[in-house]
């Protein structure tokens, strides 16, 4: 796209979100609600009305540690919903480099809402966010979240908090029996929960619960792939975006190049072992643990043995398997990845010797394979390819995976990104969870992180915020991103793999990473044989 017609589309989309943020200036008066819970008193700015601090399941606390959230406790008089509620157990070392200003604790089923209507009969389509974070960290309080100027876009924007870690993701031999359908996954429990909130009570707030966009980056848009496959979800939500997050990997059993979630047997005897060392031998005794001894047995920053695992209630299989045969709810989905996530991930030096020892080691019969499709000649071609190879195993081919399997099994269509923005600190790309400030509106601002932008904003990057943003809210009001005045975004088909280029000349084109992501699905079919082999001699 030239710099003239560039240009032309900022101007477009700006003109058209200036005339939309006057009409929504004068409307955002719902101030109070009435809940089933009780009575919430709002804060209105900028002509939005916003919510914070919202419980929407009882603490899960003492005896309601590693169950599913139970319903909330209703309050009396009015409760003033101007202060985010606390963030969930995670190493405060998460929130100050996000700069969250919420406590940390175990008591921390909240959610927050923004709305722009000016009142109940609104019927305005809802997004719901999921944060990322590895499981293991993350909040709704990240300033980079705040929901107000996506809201102004017309959209009633929802982010639900779930537990984190131990506390969200431990299974358990005992927990297992104890629920009767297995264990290890109160996190994504505490998503669907805060969904089926959304569908009593978002319209009150002017939302309308038949039209939810479930939206996650990371650990959240793996969520919202999990959520997509599993019936416990079913109906909860209309549309889904997943930004550089999928579920379509193999299960795991160890060390094995890619991801893919635990299986049953192994993450319970993990979670086993964990409580043991803690001289926890019955869930009484694992449950009188305080938090923080948990925590401080778990360990610091993201390592975690504790994710999401095949658990026959919210994961019941293979999630690449159930869309084969079709058992998913069916809906329109928008997904992608940034161009240089494994930057953030993969530090060098490198040599070429190296990174052929670690794809031996990850991949096995399949490694050269994997080594044909990414060169290392070089150390800086070895460091290149092990940053694309993290990208491209952990998040692109499970997005693209799952572009193949809706457009094919699916009545929903796909539309599939690639964002390029690069900045001076990020020079060979967009960095993993780059793209969150440019959705949110909030480039600039605090909360950021070590990818996203800080301090001036430049008018091109005010434009691809823009243009980001657009496609975003134009999805969750039709299922289809496209829209007057932006460039137009074809959907995904097996025969026509054409995916949005979201850089400075936004157009669609062709799969940039193919031969990379067609090595790997050759692995990850190998990987998925081995399982199904493991399986039969069992």
């Amino acid at each position: 796209m030239s710099t003239g017609r560039f240009s032309r589309v900022y101007s477009a989309v700006a003109l058209a979100a200036a005339a939309l943020l006057c009409g929504q200036a004068a409307l955002a008066q719902v101030s109070a609600v009435r809940l089933r819970s009780g009575e919430l008193l709002g804060v209105v700015a900028d002509g939005v009305a916003s919510y914070k601090g919202i419980p929407f399941a009882a603490p899960p606390v003492s005896d309601l540690r590693w169950k599913a959230p139970q319903p909330v406790l209703p309050w009396r008089g009015l409760k003033r919903a101007d202060t985010y509620g606390p963030s969930c157990m995670q190493d405060p070392s998460f929130a100050k480099l996000f700069e969250s200003p919420a406590p940390i604790s175990e008591d921390c089923l909240y959610l927050n809402v923004w709305t722009p209507a000016k009142s109940p009969s609104e019927k305005l389509p809802v997004m719901v966010w999921i944060y990322g974070g590895g499981f293991t960290g993350g909040m709704t309080s990240i300033p980079g979240y705040d929901g107000t100027k996506l809201a102004q876009k017309g959209v009633v924007l929802v982010s639900i908090a779930y537990r984190l870690g131990v506390f969200g993701f431990l299974a358990h031999p005992d927990l297992s029996r104890e629920s009767g359908k297995g264990s290890g996954n109160y996190g994504l429990w505490d998503q669907i929960a805060g969904l089926r909130w959304v569908r009593a009570n978002i319209a009150a707030f002017g939302g309308d619960p038949q039209r939810v966009t479930i939206f996650g980056e990371s650990a959240g848009g793996m969520a919202v792939s999990m959520l997509a496959a599993s019936a416990q979800a079913k109906g909860l939500f209309q549309r889904a975006i997943s930004e550089s997050g999928g579920n379509l990997g193999p299960p795991k059993k160890g060390t094995e190049g890619g991801a893919g979630p635990q299986l049953l047997e192994s993450a319970e005897a993990v979670g086993k072992q964990f409580l043991d060392k803690l001289g926890a031998h019955d869930l009484r005794a694992a449950r009188a643990l305080s938090a923080q001894a948990l925590m401080s047995a778990q360990g610091p920053g993201l390592a975690t043995p504790f994710r999401p695992v095949l658990d026959g209630a919210v994961l019941p299989r293979d999630e690449y398997e159930m869309y084969q045969a079709g058992d998913f709810n069916d809906t329109p989905v928008l997904i992608g990845t940034n161009s240089d996530e494994g930057g953030l991930f993969v530090k060098g030096p490198l040599t070429p010797a190296q990174f052929e020892s670690q794809v031996r080691a990850a991949y096995g019969e399949c490694a050269d394979v994997i080594l044909a499709a990414n060169p290392h000649a070089t150390d800086a071609e070895a460091l290149r390819s092990a940053q694309n190879l993290m990208r491209d195993s952990t998040f692109a081919w499970s997005t693209w995976a799952w572009a193949k399997l809706q457009s094919q099994k699916g009545q929903g269509k796909a539309y599939v990104y690639y964002f390029d923005h690069p900045t001076p600190q990020t020079p060979n790309g967009s960095s993993h969870a780059a793209e969150i400030g440019f959705v949110f509106r909030t480039l600039g601002g605090p909360g950021q992180g070590p990818s996203g932008i800080t301090g001036p904003v430049s008018p091109e990057q005010r434009a691809t915020s823009e243009l980001l943003s657009s496609y975003w809210v134009n999805f969750a009001k039709t299922g289809d991103p496209n829209g007057p005045g932006l460039p137009s975004w074809p959907a995904f088909t097996v025969q026509s793999q054409q995916v949005m280029h979201l850089d400075a000349h936004p157009a669609a084109g062709p799969v940039p990473n193919l031969r990379e992501l067609t090595a790997l699905d050759k692995y990850f079919a190998w990987r998925r044989q081995q399982n199904k082999g493991a399986r039969a001699s069992h």
